[in-house]
């Protein structure tokens, strides 16, 4: 398999941001945002590697890698993989919007 770079969007960005930081005010603190944080950084270097062991979506090129209750939908292009966004799956499924 080639290795392949890992480039997170603006968008999966701000969405990770969001999850830590819910969890931290939730919480009173950072631990569980740290270990979160680091389960979702250990799933993304498994694509490095490894990029079609994620599910096909309905969108072409865009797979999603199922980390805990999360979802990480990322876009396979040449040389490279995109973090597109990071889902809670608890959330309304009809409330995402990919692209």
């Amino acid at each position: 398999m080639v290795k392949r770079k890992i480039v997170w969007s603006p968008r999966s960005k701000h969405d990770l941001y969001k999850i830590l930081d819910f969890y931290y005010k939730r919480n009173g603190t950072k631990t569980y945002s740290r270990r979160l944080n680091l389960a979702f950084r250990k799933s993304v270097r498994l694509l490095e590697k490894n990029s079609d062991i994620g599910v096909k979506t309905d969108i072409i090129n865009v797979r999603n890698l199922i980390e805990g209750d999360f979802s990480i939908f990322y876009e396979i292009k040449s040389g490279i993989i995109e973090i597109s966004a990071i889902w809670d799956n608890r959330q309304n499924p009809d409330e995402i919007d990919l692209f």
